[in-house]
């Protein structure tokens, strides 16, 4: 008879970590994605609508919204909220969209018919300001059928009354403290409440929000500007390598100038460019 193997388990407490292999497949044409920090992987999650998210890319930026692989879009901008473009935003992304419906200086009814409005045109949720009275965020939460999602910038905000409210997520954004915010807001009103954090500048500083006790992390992704210093870097060594084509002996001025309208003192100006070249 085969002897039987038993195998005795370590004391103590362990975890076993195993590594997952995800096959992964890109375009040649869109390689190029902003791509969330790795740690956000590790946050649990809010699933809303039956939609587990853990990335939230902080931008109204379409091209960026399309071009990055978070799994939500936290749509919010410090201007009055404008129906046009939470719709050109949700029009645009194939992720949930959460729209900011104000706050500070947009409130009361205007911001509960936005909200209502936002919620026709599909957004997954609303996010209120830190400013954003209670009585408002009561009479939103009547309105809808989406979550509200409140932010939460100091110790200070008034968390309790915005979740007795109607408030079903708070957004915690309190800048380098947010974790030491996410850890008082967590011992106020226990581990099973939503919280979306910031995000850091660096990997350990998302992976600290995470253990505060976030379940989801925003992300500021890089602008356009610094997206395109890297690639035209790259576009002006490559050129320098290659051999200058401008000559202006090649360029047919008479062909582009039947399509132009010139004032006489431009024409004059062009043939004096021409006389000092030919000196």
């Amino acid at each position: 008879m085969d002897k039987k193997i038993h195998v005795h388990s370590p004391r103590g407490d362990f975890r076993v970590i195993k590594e997952k292999y995800v096959p992964e497949i890109e375009s040649s044409l869109r390689k190029k994605a902003v791509l969330v920090p790795k740690p956000i992987y590790n946050a649990s999650g809010i699933r809303v609508q039956g939609t587990r998210i853990k990335s939230f890319v902080f931008s109204t930026d379409i091209a960026i919204i399309k071009n990055c692989n978070a799994q939500a879009v936290m749509a919010v901008y410090p201007f009055t909220p404008q129906l046009s473009i939470i719709q050109a935003i949700i029009q645009a992304s194939s992720i949930p969209v959460f729209a900011g419906v104000g706050g500070g200086t947009t409130t009361g009814p205007r911001s509960i018919n936005i909200a209502l409005q936002a919620e026709l045109l599909g957004a997954f949720g609303v996010v209120v300001n830190a400013p954003m009275k209670n009585d408002v965020i009561a009479e939103m939460y009547k309105a809808l059928d989406i979550p509200i999602v409140a932010t939460i910038a100091s110790e200070n905000d008034d968390v309790v009354g915005k979740i007795n409210a109607g408030a079903r997520i708070l957004n915690i954004s309190g800048g380098k403290n947010t974790p030491e915010l996410i850890k008082k807001v967590r011992s106020l009103i226990g581990p099973e409440f939503p919280i979306i954090g910031t995000g850091g500048p660096t990997d350990e500083m998302i992976q600290t929000t995470i253990d505060s006790g976030a379940n989801s992390i925003t992300f500021t992704p890089p602008s356009n500007a610094e997206l395109f210093t890297d690639m035209m870097q790259h576009y002006r060594e490559i050129h320098q390598e290659e051999e200058n084509p401008n000559r202006r002996e090649d360029l047919h001025i008479d062909d582009f100038q039947q399509d132009l309208v010139f004032s006489d003192d431009a024409i004059e100006y062009i043939d004096e460019v021409e006389d000092l070249n030919s000196k």
